[in-house]
């Protein structure tokens, strides 16, 4: 019932009705088996280590908004404004926040908790230590990071490219370089929330408290290292 929940986003009373079960048993079930699959996804100083381990040159930094219903949560700006804690400016919804690292063929081996919609990619990265961990695997195991614009000024070992002068002037020709072929190694990083919400339909809009979104993610990214044979060797 939980694998027919998350393949295909099925309302959970219809879902329950289904299997035969009542409502409040198929929220149960669902929950606890969320709670239980999150449960066994690798932190992200061992997907690291095991990225490291296998021999693979780099890991891929990226953010993604997930699509939830408003939630009368509100926060104040720097400058004292009332403002949706969980609506994106940027992607004019409302959504939880969800960091991921990826390998370089984009199988992504991490994802965070939710974060409120309104910050910025670089500012979830931060607050939830993810750029500790990345440079630790930059510095340690001399595996670096490649991330979009959105992590411009993170630390040392995440590498992001270069933008426009805002005067107008083309970037130097060395940096212009350096972007394209930055681009063309990061892309692929594109197909790890792809895989994600590609497979697992519930994924592509909750009706969850936003802040249950990164241990739903989580839960599928474990069915994900189950598809594809990721799993700890210990499992």
């Amino acid at each position: 019932m939980v694998l027919v929940w998350f393949r295909k986003g099925e309302d959970k009373t219809t879902l329950g009705a289904g299997f035969g079960v009542s409502r409040a048993t198929a929220y149960r079930y669902v929950a606890e088996a969320v709670r239980v699959l999150a449960a066994q996804t690798p932190t992200l100083h061992d997907a690291l280590t095991r990225v490291a381990a296998d021999g693979w040159s780099h890991v891929i930094l990226d953010g993604k908004l997930f699509d939830t219903d408003r939630l009368a949560e509100t926060i104040a700006t720097v400058k004292d404004d009332t403002i949706d804690a969980w609506y994106s400016g940027k992607h004019r919804d409302f959504g939880a926040n969800i960091q991921a690292s990826m390998r370089p063929d984009g199988l992504p081996i991490w994802t965070s908790d939710a974060m409120p919609g309104h910050l910025h990619d670089l500012t979830c990265a931060q607050r939830l230590d993810a750029t500790g961990a990345l440079y630790w695997a930059a510095s340690e195991l001399g595996l670096p990071t490649l991330a979009d614009s959105g992590y411009e000024g993170a630390s040392q070992g995440i590498h992001a490219p270069y933008k426009q002068p805002a005067d107008g002037r083309r970037l130097a020709v060395d940096n212009r370089a350096y972007n394209a072929v930055l681009r063309s190694m990061r892309c692929l990083g594109e197909r790890g929330f792809a895989i994600l919400v590609g497979r697992w339909r519930t994924l592509r809009h909750s009706t969850a408290i936003p802040r249950q979104v990164g241990d739903i993610v989580r839960a599928a990214l474990h069915l994900t290292h189950f598809e594809y044979r990721y799993l700890p060797p210990s499992c």
